[in-house]
């Protein structure tokens, strides 16, 4: 018979209350809060905590502090992957994050779900899909994304936005719900802020 944690992996309703769930989640939480207790310079201490907890972490990376997840062990972070104040995912599915990767303060990436209808809800039953995010992506803070959503290469989100689909490569969105705005191209090479020049600086 089919448990708990192998329904929730393989996209299937789930019950997460189940114990060994929950003791899962008990024992990323203990992790969670020791990293964010820390002191601001102990930072040989925080990179081997977030390596115990998460799934993958490359040789570069920050994560600021307070940070919170589910679990951890569905989290693989890419080189130089940098989330500001207040990130939280909620990892019962898969998030892979690509590498030069970075998120502005509040960015939440909600892989879990619950049913419309309140009986299955009522029910403890929810379900999880994975979120991807491609290399050298940007998402600006305050931004949800939510479960089974992929954001391609090179892509802006701009700060606020709720994303419940994916937004291809290359391409400005934003919004709730996030849509694409427009494609990055090469002549925004020459610009750090909106019609601000590089040169002008």
């Amino acid at each position: 018979m089919e448990d708990e944690k192998q329904k929730m992996l393989s996209g299937r309703p789930y019950n997460a209350l189940a114990k060994p769930l929950m003791a899962e989640r008990r024992q990323a939480k203990e992790l969670i809060f020791d990293l964010n207790n820390l002191r601001p310079g102990e930072m040989k201490q925080r990179n081997a905590l977030l390596q115990k907890l998460l799934g993958k972490t490359p040789r570069s990376f920050f994560i600021e502090s307070p940070f919170r997840c589910d679990y951890g062990y569905n989290i693989e972070i890419g080189e130089n992957f940098f989330a500001n104040y207040n990130c939280t995912i909620l990892d019962c599915a898969r998030v892979s994050i690509g590498n030069d990767v970075m998120f502005g303060p509040n960015v939440s990436l909600f892989t879990a779900g619950h049913p419309i209808h309140h009986e299955a809800r009522a029910k403890g039953l929810e379900y999880a899909f994975p979120i991807t995010i491609g290399d050298n992506v940007w998402i600006g803070g305050n931004t949800v994304v939510n479960a089974g959503v992929t954001i391609g290469e090179n892509t802006v989100i701009g700060s606020g936005s709720v994303v419940t689909k994916d937004i291809p490569a290359n391409v400005i969105a934003f919004g709730n719900p996030c849509k694409v705005l427009r494609e990055i191209t090469e002549s925004d090479k020459a610009f750090y802020y909106k019609s601000l020049k590089f040169e002008d600086v």
